[in-house]
Order: structure tokens, then C-alpha cells, then sequence
């Protein structure tokens, strides 16, 4: 049996580079992955939909080029070259990542099923047959996966899932989506904006169910005027059909069914546990399935770590590769850094995107805060109105005794890189008024900052 100072089990954004750093550090370092190098953010979520989006947005500034006094023909979708320049960036990517490890030193790749005989043993299934390996330390990064909801039918119905989706090699004439949160919206829009027809069907009062609901409102307003259906209060009940999809809905009560040529079940994502037979390791798991950790990432077994989405919290990128950076500070560096307190920036690239970190109104308000809220619309913003994009708005949550922001949504045109701005505040504790007096360039969408908190005088 093969032993290893550490072992990382899945080689997604906070394996890949805690393995590397580790394995730097002079440290014998295994890496197990099942399928590809790079997790879901390079293979299946972020770097594949962010680079057809852009073709996507594309085709809708070219087919409504008149406004700006552009006028073309007739747009064709070349849905080939849209999938090869997505197929070209996400090889790109996972090969650089995959480098990264082969370069390492003291570093070597297993491919196979990775499951645990006790909390230093693991068992590695793969087409080459079974092999075991033992660590001293076992990191744990294998992520998620699409949810399939329990809908009458499913198991007999095709469906798409936001992996599936990606690699179809047509678009389909009508997309019915069963979901209206992130995931569902992104690929929504993408899709009609290739020439699609597009259901959602969400069972909450509103999309994004979790947002505050300014913002909702208006990404439903913007879809609604794409031609993209938007139905709440839909619950799903059952799902069928070959060559021709039918969706069964009970919508406030009275039962609707849809028909279309394609439907995406985005109900969300499960932890990748199942298999792992985590009892074996002395490792806990909540009722859904995701790993039980302390603040520093310690799950219940002394030895090993949870890292990423499959810990359960914010599934972001951004996330994950910042409990590499406490994972590795701590073991490394002798750190004492936590996950409590740390900022959750993040982006929801529809168009136009959504920017948020820090509380939502809503939740200023369940916290008993004594906040204020700043908002300008963007039609009042200069740099939107001579872009010719002023759909969506600027809103911050402000403590109104220490004059310190609390938390930012924007919903625009770069809506993350505005939002960034006020995360940036954030982390400095800079005021409200000292954003309100500084000075931007003009015209930038910064500089409605200033305007923004000029509603406070």
C-alpha cells in the first residue's frame, strides 16, 4: 500500500491548488479525480456557459443593433463554432490546470473512484482495476451535482441537466426549464438569445427566491420583454414524452401543462457523497448529504477536511479557492484563519448581471439592523444611458449610525465589477460619505457612486 503525507480527493478549485501547495511544501501528495482535471468550474459551470453567454449577447446586440443606428441583416447562430470556441477555452483551461499538477513535485494524479476503508485508507476503483493508498492528512473537494427532483415521470423522461445542456449539439425550438434560480436563469436567457423558446417554471413567488425582491422584479421585467415565459407559484408535478416533452404543472392551484422539445431540470445542486462511504472514516454528514465542518474546514474525523461545495454554504468558485487559502495558511503557516465572518461576493451573469455581497435588504431587516438604503436607478446613471443599457439599478445597505456598508446588489451592465467596488469599501471599512466625496473618472459607472449616496443629503 502506497502511503501519502496527503491525499486530495477531487481536483476541483480548492484541490488543485492545495494539492500543488502542499506538495511544494515537500509533502508527499496524492490526487484522486474521477473524470477530468478542474472540477465543475472548468469543465461544466463557469468557464463552459460564461464563454456562450458571450456569444449569446452577442447575437442580441447584433439583432437589436438599430437602437444604437446599426443596422445588419438577418443573424444566423453558427451553434458549431459557438460549441468549439466553448470546447477550445475549457481544454485551454483544464489542460493548464492539469499541467500544474503533472509539474508539481513530490505530486502524482490517480483517475479512479475514490472511497474510504477507514479515515487514512482509501480505496480507488478505475477501468485498470482497485488499488489502495493511505495519508496521513485526506482532503475532501469532490463538489456537486445537478439535483433531479422526485417528479412523476423523471425516471422515464430525457431530460437536460446543466452539464447536459452544455454539450447539446442543437438548440432546441422550446426549452421548458423546471427552476428559476442562478443556474436556470443564465442558461435560460442564453438560450432564447440563440433562438429558442424559453419556459421557466419556478415554484417560489418570484424568481431568484433568494434575492430581495427589487431584484427579481426587475431580471423578470428584462426576460419578459427578451420573449422568455416566466410562471411562479409553479410546482412542478409530473414530466413525459419521447420526441415531443410535456411538463404538468399546478400553478396558484389550477394545473397547466407545457409542451416543448427540450426540458433542463435546474432544481439545484447535491453533494458528491454518496459513494464515498464516509461512515467508514468517522466523517458526519448533514441530513442532505453535505459534510459537517468546524470554522477551519476540520470535519468530525481529526485528519480530514472538507473544501468546496460539498461542505454545504455558498457553492461559488470563489469560495471554495478561499478555503484553500485558510486551509493551507493554517497548516502551512501556522495561520488561525476561519471561515466565520469572510465577505460572499458574488456574480449571476444574465444580462444584465446581478452583483451582490453582504446583506440583502431582507436580511437587514430580519437582523433588527438600524440601516438605510441608497439605490439609484440606471437610467440615471450617465455611462448606462450613452451605452444604451439602463435596465437594473444600484442599492446598498448602509449601517446608519457608523455610516459603514453593510452589503451592495446591482443589477447592470458590469453589475459585478460596480459591486466589487463596494466590497472593496467593505473589507476597508470606508464610509458611505467617503465614497459619496471621492472622486471617479467620468464617465464611468463608478462614478454613480457618488450619486448613489447623494440621496442620503
Amino acid at each position: 500500500m502506497k502511503k501519502f503525507d496527503a491525499i486530495v480527493i477531487g481536483a476541483g478549485q480548492a484541490g488543485v491548488p492545495l494539492a500543488k501547495k502542499l506538495a511544494q511544501a515537500g509533502k508527499k501528495v496524492a490526487v484522486i479525480e474521477k473524470r477530468w482535471i478542474g472540477g465543475t468550474c472548468i469543465n461544466d459551470g463557469c468557464s463552459p456557459t460564461k464563454t456562450m453567454i458571450a456569444s449569446a449577447r452577442v447575437a442580441h446586440l447584433t439583432r437589436n443593433g438599430k437602437k444604437w443606428g446599426v443596422e445588419t441583416g438577418l443573424v444566423n447562430i453558427n451553434y458549431k463554432t459557438i460549441l468549439a470556441r466553448k470546447n477550445e477555452i475549457v481544454e485551454s483551461f483544464r489542460g493548464g490546470a492539469t499541467k500544474g499538477l503533472e509539474n508539481a513535485p513530490n505530486l502524482e494524479i490517480i483517475f479512479g473512484n475514490a472511497s474510504f476503508i477507514d479515515h487514512h485508507q482509501i480505496l480507488i476503483k478505475s477501468d485498470e482495476g482497485e488499488i489502495e493508498i493511505e495519508g496521513e492528512l485526506i482532503f475532501i473537494n469532490t463538489g456537486c451535482s445537478p439535483f433531479i427532483p422526485e417528479i412523476e415521470g423523471v425516471k422515464e423522461t430525457e431530460y437536460l441537466t446543466s452539464t447536459s445542456l452544455l454539450e447539446l449539439e442543437e438548440i432546441p425550438k422550446h426549452l421548458i426549464i423546471v427552476g428559476g434560480g442562478y443556474i436556470s436563469l443564465e442558461m435560460g436567457q442564453m438560450m432564447s438569445r440563440f433562438g429558442a423558446k424559453v419556459t421557466i417554471l419556478e415554484r417560489g413567488k418570484t424568481l431568484l427566491p433568494k434575492e430581495d425582491d427589487d431584484v427579481c422584479e426587475v431580471i423578470t421585467e428584462v426576460f419578459k420583454k427578451e420573449g422568455i415565459a416566466v410562471h411562479t407559484h409553479a410546482e412542478v408535478t409530473a414530466i413525459s414524452g419521447k420526441q415531443q416533452k410535456r411538463v404538468t404543472a399546478n400553478i396558484k392551484g389550477k394545473e397547466q401543462t407545457f409542451t416543448g422539445s427540450h426540458i433542463l431540470l435546474a432544481s439545484g445542486r447535491a453533494p458528491q457523497t454518496k459513494t464515498l462511504r464516509l461512515t467508514f472514516a468517522g466523517v458526519e454528514t448533514d441530513e442532505r448529504g453535505y459534510i459537517k465542518v468546524d470554522e477551519k474546514l476540520k470535519t468530525t474525523a481529526p485528519n480530514i477536511y472538507a473544501l468546496g461545495d460539498v461542505k454545504g454554504g455558498p457553492a461559488f468558485t470563489q469560495i471554495a479557492y478561499n478555503d484553500f487559502v485558510i486551509v493551507s495558511k493554517n497548516l502551512l503557516e501556522k495561520g488561525d484563519m476561519t471561515t466565520t465572518g469572510r465577505p460572499v461576493p458574488y456574480c449571476m451573469f444574465t444580462d444584465p448581471q446581478l452583483g451582490r455581497v453582504g446583506l440583502s435588504e431582507t436580511q437587514a431587516k430580519e437582523k433588527g439592523l438600524n440601516y438605510k438604503v441608497a439605490k439609484i436607478s440606471m437610467i440615471h446613471v450617465a455611462r448606462a444611458l450613452e451605452t444604451g443599457e439602463t435596465a437594473g439599478y444600484i442599492k446598498a445597505i448602509v449601517d446608519a449610525d457608523r455610516k459603514q456598508i453593510l452589503g451592495a446588489a446591482v443589477v447592470g451592465t458590469e453589475g459585478g465589477e460596480i459591486m466589487s467596488i463596494l466590497q472593496i469599501a467593505m473589507l476597508g471599512n470606508i464610509t458611505y460619505e467617503q465614497i459619496r466625496y471621492n472622486i471617479f473618472a467620468h464617465p464611468l459607472y463608478a462614478e454613480s457612486l457618488n450619486n448613489l449616496f447623494m440621496s442620503f443629503d
